[in-house]
């Protein structure tokens, strides 16, 4: 069986979350395998709970609505993965990678892990909808309009350049997603994507 691998990327506020969840339950009711639902957004926001050194550190970037720096995204994600990645799960990933580098060494976890038939689900949103989703949301992360702003950008300056490289990549398929539906219509248009 051809066990999936999909990496969801999208501006911070395009649904990424609510879309995974969705397709997590889809594909549970279909398959007895277990998902594993790397969620590199929500383990940072654990770790910046904690009080070390590092954690603040990590914590000043956060309020500012900065990028982390790259060996804290693949500790991140790289750590869950060796404690949790069993060869009969299906793994969806969001919230990384963020940058070209991060893409090109997650290349590596492919590898070694034997996983064929990368997916990339691509939530394709306007930074204009992003910003109205982000304020209705009110989550507090989203409260200064700067830190938001922050995050547009260097979406713009970073993650731009890891999905043009997933887009370009002979060996992976690239689902260019209508973000700015409803909620069922996103979640139907990649079901119908990804053939599932």
């Amino acid at each position: 069986m051809d066990f999936f691998t999909i990496i969801f990327m999208g501006r911070s506020g395009c649904g990424k979350g609510t879309q995974v969840n969705k397709l997590i339950e889809h594909i549970s009711s279909v398959d007895k395998h277990n998902v594993l639902h790397l969620e590199v957004g929500g383990r940072f926001r654990a770790f910046i709970k904690e009080d070390t050194y590092a954690s603040r550190l990590a914590n000043e970037i956060s309020e500012s609505g900065g990028l982390q720096p790259e060996f804290l995204s693949i500790w991140a994600w790289s750590g869950e993965l060796v404690q949790n990645l069993n060869p009969e799960n299906h793994l969806i990933i969001d919230g990384a990678p963020r940058r070209l580098s991060e893409a090109k060494i997650l290349e590596s976890v492919f590898k070694f892990y034997n996983r064929g038939k990368i997916q990339i689900v691509y939530l394709n949103v306007s930074k204009d909808w992003a910003i109205e989703r982000m304020k209705a949301r009110g989550r507090k992360d989203d409260v200064e309009m700067d830190d938001v702003m922050t995050r547009m950008n260097w979406f713009d300056t970073d993650v731009v350049a890891a999905l043009d490289y997933y887009r370009a990549h002979k060996s992976h398929l690239f689902h260019d997603i209508n973000g700015e539906q409803s909620i069922e219509d996103v979640h139907k248009e990649i079901l119908n994507s990804l053939e599932i």
